[in-house]
């Protein structure tokens, strides 16, 4: 799933990026503007990215439907659109955000382009973020009509507590973006970055809630699953429809969340690389 479209092409849009006049890109929302839309084209011309990003995450749901109706969730007071819904909105995040950054930051940086806007007048964070916000945006979209289409064919209804499911996706498309700028951080190529993604992709599909909801595994195993990074944005959307969240268990999963994020931005202003390793 490589990022990459030639490193000509990059780097003349990073070139001309970073030398925009001054007029046109005098505030950082405008930079970061310029930067995205830029982004956006190189994102649509990777077509195994692009894919990977914008149609997986819309198949998976449909896939886990077999699984979760072999699951006994009466007596955990779950039905089956209660555990696909959150589960399609973290496919999203691990597929459309996460795993297609992991390839953009990666791509970028072994074309030079990351060092070359930093000669420019976008400051480090901008560039990240200008980077990110295509990815975000598809995922955002993609939450969004998965939700929607979930609600009605597997009769969700409406959200009890609609807030909670707010801040689940809202944290979730911060913290994803900042991990994918750590995990690329630890990769010699595009390939190696997809390697490395790897793990945290499969841990967070398989233990955080998205196949296997805490409510049916053992205790012991669902307070240790519950520290993982997408754990507190499926419990958070979860609790959000089914209501059964309590105060206390809301006020955890949004500081384990946050907990990430912070650990996450740390470790990218103190390990993120912006040149390739030679």
């Amino acid at each position: 799933m490589s990022a990459g479209t030639g490193t000509e092409t990059a780097t003349a849009t990073a070139t001309s990026t970073a030398a925009a006049p001054v007029g046109a890109t005098v505030t950082a929302v405008g930079r970061m503007t310029s930067l995205a839309r830029a982004e956006l084209t190189l994102l649509a011309r990777s077509r195994a990215t692009f894919f990977a990003a914008v149609f997986v995450p819309l198949v998976l749901p449909l896939s886990l439907r077999s699984t979760v109706e072999d699951m006994d969730l009466k007596e955990a007071g779950l039905s089956i659109g209660s555990v696909i819904l959150p589960s399609a909105v973290g496919f999203s995040l691990l597929f459309a955000v996460y795993s297609a950054l992991v390839s953009v930051y990666a791509a970028r940086r072994e074309e030079l382009v990351l060092k070359r806007l930093r000669t420019g007048e976008l400051r480090d964070a901008e560039i990240l973020t200008g980077a990110a916000v295509p990815s975000v945006l598809i995922g955002l979209v993609q939450c969004l009509v998965l939700t929607v289409a979930c609600a009605a064919l597997m009769d969700v209804g409406t959200p009890q507590a609609p807030l909670l499911a707010v801040v689940g996706l809202v944290v979730g498309l911060v913290m994803w973006p900042a991990l994918a700028a750590v995990t690329a951080s630890f990769s010699r190529s595009v390939e190696g970055a997809q390697v490395a993604a790897m793990p945290l992709l499969l841990v967070s599909m398989l233990a955080s809630g998205t196949v296997v909801p805490f409510e049916v595994m053992p205790d012991r195993v669902a307070t240790v699953c519950e520290l993982l990074p997408l754990s507190p944005v499926i419990t958070l959307i979860r609790g959000g429809w089914t209501g059964s969240l309590s105060g206390y268990e809301a006020l955890g999963a949004v500081a384990t969340a946050l907990a990430w994020t912070v650990l996450a931005v740390f470790a990218v202003r103190k390990w993120f690389r912006w040149e390739p390793r030679r």
